[in-house]
């Protein structure tokens, strides 16, 4: 027994002295953090803060392959994250953000460029806590990016364009 546990003392030294040299040796790499610090971020006009929330989009999704994916019915069913992650994401975004109101409840964790135009379905830099109520509430952006997907599907507008407006501005973006 006293073998054994020389044998384990000798094995954790090793490994401690190997991630000392690793650390030490300037061959780690550290992430940079995904999200900025609490209160960082600013909606505006109920827009999401464009340094925070810039509009990502799904590498996956092209002009070349809407027929096969966004305009699919269903489609967004089979690419949107599971709420477990939404809701995790939602509640921290909510304090980057520092609204007054921290009730989960009031608000929609929205993806800025919708997946219906082929947006990123779990990047951060693509979605934020929307508010459910407002001047222009989350239901509004809805009818828009519905709209814009009406577009795209039926040729009348590029697919990065819809992106692009949205992301830019969804309040102004079927203009």
């Amino acid at each position: 027994m006293r073998r054994l546990l020389v044998l384990i003392a000798a094995l954790a030294c090793l490994v401690l002295i190997s991630a000392g040299i690793y650390f030490v040796s300037g061959q780690h790499r550290v992430a940079a953090p995904l999200r900025a610090t609490a209160t960082s971020c600013h909606s505006t006009r109920e827009l999401p803060d464009a340094k925070c929330t810039p509009g990502v989009a799904d590498p996956r999704v092209t002009q070349d392959n809407i027929q096969t994916t966004i305009c699919v019915s269903g489609y967004t069913a089979t690419v949107r994250p599971p709420s477990a992650y939404t809701d995790s994401l939602k509640a921290q975004q909510i304090k980057e953000y520092g609204y007054a109101d921290t009730n989960v409840a009031d608000y929609e964790e929205d993806h800025l460029i919708p997946l219906e135009l082929g947006g990123h379905p779990t990047d951060p830099k693509n979605l934020w806590p929307e508010p459910r109520g407002g001047a222009e509430p989350a239901s509004a952006k809805d009818r828009v990016e519905n709209a814009l997907n009406k577009r795209v599907c039926a040729g009348t507008m590029a697919l990065a364009s819809a992106q692009s407006a949205i992301a830019s501005d969804w309040q102004t973006a079927e203009s």
